[in-house]
């Protein structure tokens, strides 16, 4: 079974205000989360989903959102619970319309999802982090031709007589 992916409905609701209507729209990860390519991830890792019975798959937004916040922000699975919790603006770019109070996911199905995904998938993903890096002008295509690996502080096996 394919994730449900959400869409905005612009719904509104009596008792809680929608998250772009609190936060500053030109804030980065606002910005970033109106350039990705949404449909596209959804397409590429929805392909790994079979309809096995089972909790359905969490949203692919969602999911591959949480996956550019952690490695965008160097950090671990528990500390990327607890700032996604805590932070509107993660909420709004893993595709959320209302502020969350509570995790709506158990922190444990970021590593399932990543295995889930397999080399090929997560590639797809860094192939569009670049894509919209360079839409930005974030970076220039004329850094991406080429890697400069500086290997100074390796060790070195060097034998004096």
């Amino acid at each position: 079974m394919r994730p449900r992916e959400r869409r905005e409905t612009g719904e509104q609701d009596l008792f809680r205000s929608r998250l772009d209507q609190i936060i500053d729209m030109n804030h980065p990860l606002a910005k970033l989360a109106r350039t990705v390519d949404w449909p596209f991830l959804e397409e590429r890792f929805g392909e790994v989903h079979t309809d096995d019975p089972g909790h359905p798959p969490l949203p692919t937004r969602l999911m591959a959102g949480l996956a550019i916040l952690k490695h965008t922000y160097d950090l671990s699975d528990e500390v990327l619970c607890e700032r996604w919790v805590e932070n509107p603006y993660y909420q709004y770019f893993c595709g959320e319309e209302f502020f969350q109070h509570r995790l709506v996911f158990d922190r444990s199905s970021l590593t399932r999802w990543r295995n889930r995904m397999g080399e090929e998938r997560l590639q797809a993903l860094l192939q569009e982090s670049l894509s919209v890096a360079t839409k930005t002008q974030a970076i220039k295509p004329s850094e991406l031709s080429r890697v400069i690996v500086d290997t100074t502080v390796q060790p070195k096996n060097v034998m004096f007589p």
